[in-house]
């Protein structure tokens, strides 16, 4: 059974973060991840305000053969970074244990969320990051029933969970938001009415469920 795993690494523990780590301030997203021979091509989200100096940036490290903009949209980039070969570090550690990166963003350092096939391989990934000496914190780890368990838990539709983690990913949470209900509904070819009835239902289920069910704890 597959087995995901979330973890946070700070910047100086692999190339990618060394890379990205510094001004500008960017908002970066790992798109997914693309094995090629013995290297590895990260796809990134970026969004803020100097893409310029994002690209100079990234294009002098050692490390980086080419960063090429691939797609636009409003409020972000989509970027195709190339590695020279003669590099190993984190993203490596997951292509070679199968890892399929669900979800990883910058966020002074990084978070990720990957899955992999079975508990032996994210064993595998475990003993390279320690051989390797590459320090991760691990939050938490969970199968897919696990996971479905938690979800239910909730009350959540497919559809609301979709619209609260997207809403979460692009920062539309954040203080000030990264992004409109405008922008969650394109990319999510709904209506801005349908997209806010989604948050807004969605995250009354989960407050209701998290805050009602201990309420009577400060009665």
């Amino acid at each position: 059974m597959s087995v995901t795993l979330e973890f946070t690494v700070e910047n100086d523990q692999f190339t990618l973060g060394q890379v990205l780590s510094g001004p500008p301030s960017m908002r970066i997203e790992l798109e997914r991840i693309v094995p090629t021979g013995t290297s590895a091509m990260p796809f990134l989200w970026v969004s803020g305000e100097d893409y310029a100096s994002f690209e100079e940036k990234v294009v002098s490290h050692r490390f980086v053969e080419d960063i090429i903009a691939i797609d636009r949209v409003e409020n972000a980039v989509l970027y195709r970074v190339t590695w020279h070969d003669d590099h190993t570090d984190l993203i490596r550690g997951i292509t070679d244990a199968q890892g399929t990166v669900l979800q990883a963003f910058s966020n002074g350092g990084w978070e990720f969320h990957v899955r992999f096939p079975d508990h032996d391989k994210l064993s595998q990934f475990h003993n390279y990051t320690t051989d390797s000496g590459i320090s991760i914190h691990i939050n938490r780890t969970y199968t897919v029933t696990e996971r479905t368990e938690s979800v239910h838990q909730f009350g959540l539709s497919d559809e609301q969970r979709e619209a609260l983690v997207l809403g979460l990913r692009r920062g539309y949470f954040d203080t000030p938001s990264e992004a409109s209900l405008d922008e969650l509904a394109n990319e999510l070819g709904i209506s801005q009415q349908a997209v806010s009835n989604r948050v807004r239902r969605g995250t009354k289920q989960v407050l209701s469920e998290i805050l009602l069910s201990t309420a009577a704890d400060f009665d």
